[in-house]
């Protein structure tokens, strides 16, 4: 970790800066089998959607680059992610959201979720991440599917959050009419997780 003058107003309190990528999850790293592995949408949806990996990974990419948070105080800055938002599944007709939803519940692997409000998950700042700086994901860090929320610098109209509310090894999004915490929530994490105001814990 390094500490270092915040010329630029993109560290947010308490966080140091690292150029690692340091790994970080509760339980084990699952397997990815490509023939087998599907991704599903429900809840508030006119339809449920049920993709394969090849259907879902010939859907067009988007390409970000963030700043990323983690609460365990480390920020690692200009990573660049490509992916799937939500935008994505909405223009090709796969996802159409009935009035009632208001929040997405991030479905993985070993029954984790991560909850964030519609209006966050939607933004330019969260993606369905595929590759990282180029790369495939490799499997300890989401492999093939994560959820990422970062920081776009200069964007302070974008809702900054800590990491943890992007899952790792992500199968699936419900989508629900009223909020229902995920499993670090549960653990004693905030709901809101802004990493302006260093909400880490409730």
């Amino acid at each position: 970790m390094e500490k270092r003058p915040d010329k630029e107003g993109r560290i947010p309190p308490g966080q140091l800066l690292t150029k690692r990528f340091p790994v970080l999850h509760y339980g084990p790293v699952p397997a990815f089998d490509p023939e087998t592995w599907t991704f599903i949408v429900w809840g508030e949806v006119e339809k449920p959607l049920r993709l394969t990996w090849q259907e879902l990974d010939a859907l067009p990419k988007t390409r970000v680059k963030m700043d990323v948070h983690c609460v365990t105080t480390w920020s690692k800055l200009d990573t660049e992610w490509e992916g799937i938002s939500l935008k994505t599944l909405e223009d090709a007709g796969l996802v159409k959201l009935t009035p009632k939803a208001r929040y997405v519940i991030q479905h993985a692997a070993f029954g984790f979720t991560a909850n964030l409000p519609l209006e966050v998950f939607r933004a330019e700042n969260f993606l369905m991440a595929t590759s990282f700086n180029g790369q495939p994901l490799p499997p300890e860090h989401g492999a093939p599917l994560r959820g990422v929320c970062g920081a776009i610098p200069g964007r302070k109209d974008l809702k900054d959050v800590y990491l943890w509310k992007g899952a790792k090894w992500l199968t699936g999004l419900e989508f629900c009419e009223h909020d229902r915490p995920g499993f670090w929530e549960r653990a004693g994490y905030h709901n809101e997780a802004d990493v302006w105001l260093e909400e880490r814990t409730a």
